[in-house]
């Protein structure tokens, strides 16, 4: 494999003219339109109840509150997705434990959106003493286990039925990467 075409060179290619920022109130109409579907159609994720303006902006900006941030990418002023993170689980002594939420457009797939969105989030947390980020995948979600497998994540678990939608029982798969 030569320089130009590891994944990063190529992912550094796609990603030509992308800017990363911290999500602002004016991109919540469009996050929503990107996030709407995946509730509606699929089982990336288990819940079914969409995101309002208003929960969104209270996801946000409680993350920020924390200390923790939600990134958009954008391309030539579109918005193609966002990535965010928050505390794995609630309590001190998982403070240093986080997980991550990543969203793209169909149109950012395949382009190296997702990957920058996640070097984004694991810079940030890392800069702010996170020790690890985890991924709670849907079991249903194969190219979702493929692209954190890509980035270094480590499959840890599965739970067995713990979601439901669409009137069937979903796996959970659990990875991780050491930050």
């Amino acid at each position: 494999m030569t320089e130009s075409s590891t994944p990063s060179a190529m992912a550094a290619r796609a990603a030509a003219g992308l800017i990363l920022r911290p999500a602002a109130p004016g991109d919540y109409a469009r996050i929503l339109e990107i996030w709407a579907p995946v509730y509606r159609e699929t089982t990336a994720t288990f819940a079914s109840r969409e995101k309002t303006p208003e929960t969104l902006a209270d996801y946000v900006e409680t993350r920020r509150a924390a200390g923790r941030e939600t990134f958009v990418a954008e391309v030539d002023g579109g918005l193609l997705g966002f990535a965010s993170y928050d505390q794995f689980r609630g309590g001190d002594g998982f403070v240093h434990a986080m997980e991550h939420t990543i969203i793209l457009a169909p149109e950012a797939r395949a382009r190296g959106v997702g990957r920058a969105l996640m070097q984004a989030v694991e810079a940030h947390a890392r800069a702010a003493g996170a020790h690890v980020m985890v991924a709670c995948v849907s079991g249903e979600n194969a190219v979702g286990v493929a692209f954190h497998a890509a980035l270094g994540y480590v499959e840890t678990g599965r739970m067995p039925q713990v979601g439901r939608k669409f009137e069937r029982w979903l796996d959970l798969v659990l990875m991780q990467k050491m930050l």
